[in-house]
């Protein structure tokens, strides 16, 4: 385990704690413990927000953006209790969040119960849902938030402007519930699901319409076409371009 905090004496009350049930390696901030992330590759992070070099938030993003580190869970720890800093370290792709101060018992919990379920994923990983636009096939008990949630975004397709907090007010839930259900349903934050379903709609443009790559970006809301060939490649591993000519349904003779 990785615990990241400045605070020397704090982070030696969770070392002196947590080292009875596990190897703990240990960094002072978030630049520090990034680079020990990817040396020690350990199987939990535990990281406080508030620290110099880089913050706790800065270190979610990095971590959960790049594939070395994306996978091993995150528990974020604060002093600040408020909702929108707790719905950033979410959206930043952090597994947990605790307030200080906390009982170390529900810490150890928390810390059990991410370590089980990554062992679980290990053994079969489950099915995630089918967010494809207007053909969904949703099998679990919150399919009738998902089906809304497709329907809310394809009304929105070419709207660039709409947003996370748009379509959690739509469907009647707050943001971090709207991640939280997102998370377990799709895999995708509520970002990833908006941005999935409107380049699964571009490549559907540009398998049968005669449209360019920059008329496709319009026509899904992206208003920069170099940010959509970004999602693009990273979403079906080539260039819409490219996707184009390979996947372009040929007219009659």
């Amino acid at each position: 385990m990785l615990l990241i905090d400045d605070n020397e004496d704090f982070r030696f009350y969770l070392k002196d704690n947590l080292g009875v049930h596990f190897n703990i390696t240990e960094a002072a901030n978030g630049k520090e413990g990034w680079e020990r992330a990817l040396s020690a590759k350990p199987d939990m992070i535990v990281s406080d927000i508030m620290m110099p070099e880089m913050n706790g938030i800065e270190l979610s993003k990095k971590l959960k953006k790049d594939p070395r580190t994306a996978l091993i869970p995150l528990i974020l720890l604060t002093a600040r209790a408020e909702e929108e800093q707790q719905l950033e370290g979410f959206e930043t792709g952090a597994n947990d969040y605790i307030t200080k101060p906390f009982n170390f018992e529900i810490l150890l919990a928390r810390i059990h119960n991410l370590l089980a379920g990554k062992k679980q994923r290990h053994k079969a990983e489950p099915p995630k849902v089918d967010i494809s636009p207007a053909e969904a096939q949703v099998v679990s008990v919150d399919d009738k938030l998902i089906k809304e949630a497709i329907a809310i975004v394809e009304e929105n397709m070419s709207n660039a402007d709409f947003s996370v907090e748009q379509l959690s007010h739509l469907l009647y839930v707050s943001r971090v519930t709207l991640y939280k259900k997102m998370i377990t349903l799709t895999g995708k934050t509520p970002i990833e699901f908006i941005r999935a379903i409107r380049l699964k709609r571009a490549a559907r443009l540009l398998e049968k319409a005669k449209i360019t790559v920059a008329e496709a970006a319009y026509e899904v809301g992206f208003n920069n076409p170099k940010y959509f060939t970004k999602y693009f490649k990273e979403e079906f591993g080539m260039l819409p371009s490219e996707y184009a000519r390979q996947n372009r349904e040929k007219p009659f003779p």
